[in-house]
């Protein structure tokens, strides 16, 4: 079903844990945060839509092509898409601010 193809890319693709910037007396330090609901779902459509852009750029695939590979890589949880690949690295950066 593409429609549960797309909402599993969205579910998946959605970062659970974010770092801010916190400042206090002149010094800045990262602080790891819980990510709304709302944000999730605009991040992870951000992030889908990035990777799709940046692999049809110079590319011979259409950008058509590019956002059902990676909407399908993304559904699956594959390490090859590139917004798990960035979901992964924020809440790695986010694990490493607690």
């Amino acid at each position: 079903n593409p429609l549960q193809v797309l909402v599993n890319a969205i579910i998946n693709s959605g970062p659970r844990e974010d770092s801010t910037r916190i400042g206090r007396a002149g010094t800045v330090r990262r602080q790891a945060v819980d990510v709304s609901p709302l944000r999730r779902v605009n991040q992870a459509l951000y992030l889908l839509c990035t990777g799709a852009r940046d692999s049809a750029f110079k590319s011979v695939k259409t950008i058509a092509e590019c956002l059902a590979d990676e909407l399908i890589n993304a559904a699956k949880g594959s390490s090859t898409s590139f917004a798990i690949k960035r979901k992964d690295e924020l809440e790695r950066v986010a694990k490493s601010n607690r």
